[in-house]
């Protein structure tokens, strides 16, 4: 499973997305731009020339894991690329491979991309928060934004705790966020705050 298109949000964004048949849904995954260098998150693959498209401005300095549930291409791009992985503790495998660097909440990459944990979801879930460019939240399974469900909560069924996820998804509500982007949905391009607070109330 692959991706063949890419859009490019704005000079520091991109997203990708992909059909899973085994899941019956589409899997996005983005990248973005910071001054440590671009971050994969949560990627599904792409061609080479693809990968070439997006780290033309530079080098791919990491992947970025949201749950342990999105592991995807991760290992590969991993070990193709020599750069670690990042995720939090509850997301990683027994087994962890030597590139895998745990981050925890108020972790912050280079100053510039902010992790936020978000309890209640799936096992380690994390939400990014780049403030850059009137502010991007990047949501692993918490937030999802797909039909039949539109942009809502992550199904009771599929939560450890659905009203300890809500109430923890609250703290995104002091982030200033234009955009936000998901790993299952399409994004939210303009007031994504606004659109938040409407669905936390």
């Amino acid at each position: 499973m692959s991706s063949s298109e890419i859009c490019q949000l704005s000079h520091d964004l991109w997203i990708w997305q992909a059909h899973d048949p085994t899941i019956k849904t589409d899997l996005f995954s983005s990248a973005v731009l910071i001054g440590l260098g671009l971050l994969l998150i949560d990627p599904i693959s792409l061609s080479k020339d693809k990968l070439q498209e997006i780290s033309q401005a530079r080098p791919v300095a990491g992947v970025i894991v949201t749950n342990a549930n999105h592991w995807r291409s991760a290992l590969d791009y991993s070990e193709c690329l020599g750069v670690p992985i990042f995720a939090h503790s509850a997301a990683c495998p027994d087994s962890k491979p030597s590139r895998i660097r745990e981050i925890a909440k108020e972790t912050v990459f280079a100053g510039d991309l902010e992790v936020i944990e978000i309890e209640g979801a799936a096992p380690g879930e994390i939400v990014l928060y780049l403030p850059a460019n009137r502010g991007t939240l990047i949501v692993g399974d918490a937030l999802i934004n797909f039909e039949p469900y539109g942009f809502t909560l992550l199904p009771r069924k599929y939560c450890r705790n659905h009203r300890e996820m809500r109430v923890s998804l609250r703290q995104l509500l002091t982030k200033t966020a234009e955009r936000m982007l998901f790993a299952h949905g399409t994004p939210v391009l303009s007031h994504a705050t606004s659109r938040l607070r409407q669905l936390l109330g």
